[in-house]
């Protein structure tokens, strides 16, 4: 008879899934014995005693999910269907939640979709939007907006390794801001610049904030406004939010949010939003990053020649400077001694990433250094390069 019922909640996953039953496809490693275990750990272990339609066990852990995390809406739900199935089949989550609250099964129905869905990726791949790093910075995060996802990585010596993953909410009306109050996620290259501890903030914060310097460089070239983007919490009596709940902000649970404030660098961790986050091979990121770097080195060849007319053609006709000024006022404000007969140009501590979206963004940020006889100049410079049909131009460039 349990096998029976079970089968319910089976139809359910499949269609969660869009026919296909791949919970199993999410192997998160198993938590530390001192750490309190992952409530997607959990759920993922419920559904995978479901599978095996043993009830018993699923009702065991279960009860062991909403007893560590009283406030997780969606753990509720799911032992509410298991005490149901108990009695009769189950094929619809939420069977045990009675009329009038449709609204709200629906946030916590696509809340279950996404967290059913969430995958990581396989050893062997790496996010194609971290190109380089420098040795300086440890860690990135990166939000795969298509999947509420936010992956924390680690800058080691010997590469990239993923952290953690974790489950977000962004924007009411999806992602692309474009100025405030359109309840939207931005997709960009950003970096966290602050901490907010949450004892200063309204309670809708929970434990606090982590500010994102949006808008960016890029952003402001094609109009984009707006301000008060953060990676936050949720009100004490929430564990978590529907996938698109927010103003424009990237919510996590309290929990998460502490790991991250504890973990993440304050104006070096770098954060990725975008909607086309890819993870491939070690051989295609460093295909990517010799283009990256390409496009510098033929800048500051240019840079170092004097070669006026071709370091011009470099820049978008579209071209705007964080002052609002064109093209050719930026290079006349940037040229030194020009007078000179021969400088040095060189780079270093460079790190380029890509941006995560439709738009082909490949952000640089290097250290250059001029020498002109005696005299020597140092300067930090962040390069936005878009794709242009076939070319690759300088829609943004800032000294910082």
């Amino acid at each position: 008879m349990k096998a029976r019922l079970v089968t319910g909640l089976g139809l359910l996953l499949l269609s969660l899934m869009g026919g296909e039953l791949s919970y199993a496809a999410k192997k998160p490693e198993r938590a530390a014995a001192a750490r309190k275990a992952n409530p997607e750990e959990l759920l993922n272990d419920i559904y995978a005693e479901l599978s095996k339609n043993d009830l018993d066990a699923a009702q065991r852990k279960a009860d062991a999910l909403v007893e560590a995390y009283p406030s997780f809406r969606l753990g509720h739900l799911v032992r509410g269907d298991i005490l149901l199935m108990h009695t009769r089949p189950v094929v619809a989550l939420g069977a045990a939640v009675p009329s009038g609250a449709e609204s709200k099964l629906a946030d916590l129905r696509r809340e279950a979709a996404v967290r059913l869905q969430a995958a990581r990726p396989a050893p062997a791949l790496l996010p194609r939007a971290l190109l380089q790093m420098r040795k300086d910075q440890r860690h990135a995060l990166i939000v795969d907006a298509r999947h509420s996802r936010l992956y924390l990585y680690e800058n080691r010596n010997d590469g990239l390794r993923l952290v953690q993953d974790f489950y977000v909410s962004q924007g009411k009306l999806g992602i692309n801001k474009l100025k405030e109050g359109d309840m939207r996620t931005p997709v960009g290259v950003y970096y966290l610049i602050g901490r907010l501890p949450g004892v200063k903030l309204p309670d809708m914060y929970g434990k606090g904030a982590l500010p994102l310097d949006y808008p960016n460089d890029w952003d402001k070239v094609n109009g984009r406004s707006g301000s008060g983007i953060w990676v936050h919490g949720t009100p004490p009596e929430t564990f978590s939010r529907p996938p698109l709940s927010t103003d424009g902000c990237v919510v996590v649970s309290n929990d998460d949010l502490n790991f991250l404030t504890r973990t993440v660098e304050i104006g070096k961790t770098p954060i990725l939003i975008g909607d086309q986050v890819e993870f491939v091979s070690k051989e295609q990121v460093d295909k990517d990053l010799q283009q990256a770097v390409g496009l510098v080195e033929t800048w500051r060849r240019d840079v170092e020649n004097r070669d006026d007319a071709s370091l011009k053609a470099l820049y978008s006709p579209k071209f705007k400077s964080a002052a609002d000024e064109n093209i050719d006022a930026w290079l006349d404000k940037n040229r030194y001694l020009p007078g000179a007969k021969k400088i040095s140009v060189t780079i270093s501590d460079s790190s380029y990433f890509r941006q995560p979206s439709q738009e082909e963004v490949i952000v640089s940020n290097f250290t250059q250094q001029i020498v002109i006889g005696k005299f020597r100049h140092a300067v930090r410079k962040k390069q936005y390069w878009a794709r242009e049909g076939k070319a690759w131009r300088i829609v943004a460039e800032t000294n910082v």
